[in-house]
């Protein structure tokens, strides 16, 4: 089942949308093919004339439904304006609509409604297909008038009473113009959910590179101060040096010193060892998730009574885990629970993971265990070397499209056992 249903699963929602107005368009030439030929096959006198009907609305049909296929890929930005697609598929509608008239006039279609049916469907179709190519609405009802218009014009010449020409163009106003709003709608439909995608991968660089910003000031806060002491002892130390003065070996014994303490000091930044509070993590992960567009959730304590060890490495996790969520999923929700007893306990809940391969990567790259598939970036493994310092633990499950992240550190007594309640949040992840 996997395996036939695995072409729609690693689709994304825009991909999907998209798909399914293709294959509406594509509905739309089978049913032109069905509407036209067979209700008209028995009035055409001649197998001659049945012949020639069958090409000419098999022909129109599939012209369509190609031009709408490309006249998607064009307003998409994905390859130029199929101009002379767009062109032939004029003409086979006009020629057609004209051909069933002269059948009529000749006597070959018996029944001038029949004449009428297939006239205006091939203009009301070719319409359908027709304002893919074109930009804009007016465009687009310059191209319905014009259809119109050259009906009655045609009803006219061929002798038709006023009566029936007129009804011929609204006929064809009405048909024409249901396409077009058919088409205009579902192609608005597919570019909305594609802009939307893009603001939402947008909101998610943006929330990554807020982080790395973030990261960036805490490491020039601890870095900055000491590299610049670093830098003017290493100048007093060559420039005693030089003087031969003992006070030189002074000097590079207080440069080694500070350059392990700042040594340890990054390594505290990297780990997250800085005495973040866990609530604030909590309400910046919230916020991002619904700028992404993310109902987000929290659930539980709130963390402040945790011992600052505790809520340093809960804060990273819920950093990575959000970061993974925004980059590495389609996730239309994310809940966060954080529970202390004899161990406080953070889990992270979130769907649209796409389906991994064989080997264990996603489609976008990012292994099961949030590294890349080159190896590269701290990932899960990371988070649980940071919590096994504490002697805590970090477990995964996957499944169905969902991801649950559960963190889990020992308290070191009764008193770190109690938390203030975690504010509450509305569906889209705001506290409140």
């Amino acid at each position: 089942m996997a395996r036939l249903t695995g072409w729609w699963h690693r689709r994304s929602d825009p991909a999907r949308i998209e798909l399914y107005v293709r294959s509406s368009f594509h509905l739309f030439a089978v049913i032109e093919v069905f509407a036209l030929v067979v209700p008209t096959a028995g009035a055409l006198g001649s197998a001659w004339a049945r012949s020639v009907l069958c090409a000419l609305v098999t022909v129109h049909a599939v012209l369509c439904a190609v031009l709408s296929s490309r006249g998607i890929d064009w307003i998409l930005a994905r390859r130029e304006r199929p101009v002379g697609l767009l062109a032939t598929v004029v003409v086979v509608s006009v020629a057609g609509a004209s051909a069933a008239a002269l059948l009529h006039t000749a006597g070959s279609l018996r029944q001038g409604g029949q004449a009428a049916v297939i006239a205006v469907g091939l203009l009301g179709f070719g319409l359908g297909a027709t304002v893919l190519g074109v930009r804009g609405i007016r465009a687009s009802l310059c191209w319905l008038l014009g259809a119109v218009v050259g009906a009655a014009v045609v009803g006219a010449l061929l002798g038709q009473p006023w009566a029936a020409a007129a009804a011929l163009a609204f006929a064809v106003l009405v048909t024409g113009g249901s396409m077009v709003f058919t088409s205009l709608c579902s192609v608005w439909l597919a570019c909305v959910v594609w802009e939307l995608d893009a603001a939402r991968e947008a909101q998610s660089q943006l929330a990554v590179a807020e982080e790395r910003l973030r990261f960036g000031r805490d490491l020039h806060d601890v870095m900055g101060r000491n590299l610049a002491v670093i830098a003017l002892k290493s100048e007093l130390a060559v420039q005693l040096a030089r003087r031969g003065s003992p006070g030189a070996v002074e000097q590079m014994v207080e440069v080694q010193r500070i350059a392990r303490e700042s040594q340890r000091e990054v390594r505290a930044v990297v780990r997250g060892y800085r005495g973040a509070d866990l609530a604030v993590e909590l309400a910046g992960a919230l916020s991002v998730l619904r700028a992404a567009g993310i109902d987000g959730q929290a659930h539980g304590v709130g963390g402040g009574e945790l011992p600052v060890q505790v809520q340093a490495a809960l804060g990273w996790v819920v950093r990575e885990a959000t970061t993974n969520v925004l980059r590495h999923s389609e996730a239309r929700s994310c809940t966060i629970r954080l529970t202390a007893g004899e161990a406080a306990v953070l889990s992270v809940d979130n769907d649209g993971v796409p389906e991994a391969r064989a080997d264990g990567v996603s489609a976008d790259g990012v292994g099961a265990d949030g590294v890349g598939a080159d190896g590269s970036g701290s990932g899960l493994d990371g988070l649980a070397e940071r919590l096994a310092v504490l002697g805590g633990s970090l477990d995964t499950e996957s499944g169905a499209g969902a991801f649950r992240l559960t963190a889990r550190v020992p308290l070191p007594g009764p008193q770190a056992r109690t938390g203030t309640p975690a504010p509450a949040a509305d569906r889209r992840g705001a506290a409140v």
